[in-house]
């Protein structure tokens, strides 16, 4: 499938390889109405390509992002009601449309990842971070909270740390970042693209409709019981393991030789 060209996006496709880099440098990737859109409308598309097989969410320049443009909040705050309301929905829907996209994204974080900056960090399903990158639920030092971002970000690190970081807005590096479950892994900054295609490549090797299902169980099975659990997962299993991507992943397996989606 073909994709757009996009004002505040930047996308390039390596194999079955979807690099989405955010393109706004000068402000530091800070997204405004227009990143908005084009984010929730590039992932939709995304969701429905079966040529992209993995998704790597990137910023060009110096930072990740730093999250919300406050000009465009300070706009967004003298809209009427309903139209102040309409605008945090979309952004709300954005994180959303990344989180829930059936194919894994892999964020490659560096420089500065605050506020919003870091609620993409939450809603991806890898993180890599360099050890250096400044994170930050910074929005109480703006008379604001993080909101749209929360649900996200206490998915991954928790109510408890939660509380501490929405408070204070402190900021903390990748290390930090790693230790509390933000982000998969912090490294070196001239580690940073190895590790990333390292795990890129891991992805690669997996079977694609298991990718997207993997996805799917986390959700179904969050918040279960062990005994509500049983019934959904055994048919889960019984389901998947009887479908043709299975069966050939599990054959390949067997005769000691690469499943038909690993590139030779």
């Amino acid at each position: 499938m073909d994709h757009p060209a996009y004002e505040t996006l930047e996308l390039v496709a390596d194999g079955r390889v979807l690099h989405v880099r955010l393109n706004r440098p000068e402000v530091r990737n800070a997204f405004n109405g227009a990143v908005v859109a084009e984010l929730s409308a590039a992932f939709a598309r995304i969701d429905a390509d079966p040529d992209v097989h993995v998704v790597v969410l990137s910023g060009n320049g110096k930072s990740f992002s730093a999250g919300a443009d406050l000009g465009w909040m300070t706009e967004q705050a003298g809209l009427p009601e309903e139209e102040n309301q309409r605008g945090a929905d979309e952004m709300a829907r954005m994180f959303l449309a990344i989180a829930r996209c059936s194919k894994p994204v892999v964020a490659r974080i560096h420089g500065h990842a605050l506020g919003g900056g870091t609620g993409l960090t939450a809603a991806v399903d890898c993180a890599i971070a360099t050890e250096d990158t400044l994170f930050g639920l910074t929005e109480v030092k703006l008379g604001i909270v993080p909101a749209v971002i929360s649900p996200f970000v206490m998915q991954k690190i928790g109510a408890g740390r939660s509380r501490t970081l929405f408070l204070t807005g402190e900021r903390f590096d990748g290390r930090e970042a790693e230790r509390i479950g933000l982000v998969h892994r912090a490294v070196p900054a001239d580690q940073l693209d190895a590790e990333v295609a390292r795990v890129v490549h891991e992805l690669c090797t997996a079977g694609p409709a298991a990718l997207g299902s993997a996805k799917k169980l986390i959700q179904a099975v969050d918040g279960l019981s062990l005994e509500e659990a049983i019934p959904v997962t055994s048919r889960w299993i019984a389901k998947l393991r009887a479908t043709p991507e299975a069966r050939e992943g599990m054959t390949a397996f067997l005769e000691k030789r690469k499943a038909s989606w690993i590139d030779s």
